[in-house]
């Protein structure tokens, strides 16, 4: 058993007024509601919530929820988790509530990222999604089954996360990307666990770096999210998405074609400083036929001048 989509992230910030301005006049998700403590959920399809932005001014990713089909499902991961040797907590009434979710386990990950694995999450079938900048919808899969979109994260130890990743969680490999930043050369590994081409990807130096080379964005101190990714429904959408943030004067990158997912994005900057792609028409995979690849470049064309947190996203 192996989980089947990445369900919610959870982002601690520091201005969620910024963010919810953000959320909904640029990415064109829709805010949820509120929790006592401040906390704001954002949707994106007929999931209750996609992402909670705690007030908690980490400005970087808190945790991620991962999905499973079922009780069973839940209780084989979390057998599995312990096998490797990681400290698993069942998820109390109190947890369940907060994500509104039937079951969930956590843990943290090789990196330390608090993960959860649940079942059961909530629906909101009565109320459709309704962007408030009139997005035609993000591309979720039916019944939301390919989950929210990617993300990309620093791994300090590339072989671990990979063995932990596909091994324990079950998620299966798409395909690996080297590149080099200033004398340091970087694998990274691109997981898919649904016919998105990714769910998560992350990324580890493949050799000790020179001692006068700095570390590039994302390795080392600093953010754990590189990014995160949400799928438009149409191209048109990524351009008018594009030209609303130049318009804007934000931090952004240019529109290009990735060589592994060959989506179609832009990288902008977001109110914590990490970024967020939008993008549009990514592969998806067939596991009967697909087989692992790999590239020695990021895009196909484009994709220049993305801002610097997200420099070495190549995904």
């Amino acid at each position: 058993m192996a989980v089947t989509q990445l369900g919610y992230l959870g982002i601690g910030v520091s201005d969620v007024d910024a963010w919810e301005i953000y959320a909904s006049d640029v990415l064109g998700l829709e805010v949820g509601g509120k929790e006592e403590d401040g906390s704001l959920r954002l949707r994106m399809d007929q999931h209750l919530y996609r992402f909670m932005i705690h007030p908690s001014g980490e400005d970087d990713l808190l945790y991620a929820g991962w999905e499973v089909k079922d009780q069973a499902a839940l209780t084989d991961i979390a057998e599995r988790v312990r096998a490797a040797g990681i400290s698993v907590a069942e998820g109390t009434p109190a947890d369940l509530e907060a994500r509104k979710v039937i079951g969930m386990v956590k843990f943290d990950d090789p990196a330390g990222l608090a993960t959860e694995i649940f079942f059961g999450p909530s629906l909101e079938k009565t109320r459709p999604f309704n962007s408030p900048r009139a997005i035609s919808g993000f591309e979720t899969g039916e019944n939301g089954a390919m989950g929210l979109g990617h993300i990309v994260v620093s791994m300090p130890d590339l072989e671990e996360g990979i063995n932990f990743y596909r091994d324990v969680l079950g998620l299966r490999i798409s395909d690996y990307i080297d590149l080099n930043f200033g004398g340091m050369k970087i694998r990274a590994a691109f997981f898919h666990c649904n016919p998105r081409h990714h769910s998560i990807a992350f990324f580890g130096p493949l050799a000790a770096p020179p001692a006068e080379a700095a570390p590039p964005p994302g390795i080392g101190p600093g953010k754990r999210l590189n990014h995160f990714m949400i799928q438009a429904k149409t191209l048109n959408e990524v351009g008018l998405t594009h030209k609303l943030c130049e318009e804007q004067g934000m931090e952004m990158g240019n529109l290009g074609v990735h060589t592994n997912d060959e989506m179609f994005s832009f990288y902008m900057e977001t109110p914590s400083g990490f970024n967020v792609e939008f993008g549009w028409g990514g592969r998806e995979v067939d596991d009967d036929v697909w087989q692992v690849q790999y590239y020695q470049d990021a895009s196909i064309w484009g994709h220049e001048n993305i801002p610097m947190t997200a420099a070495v996203a190549g995904d």
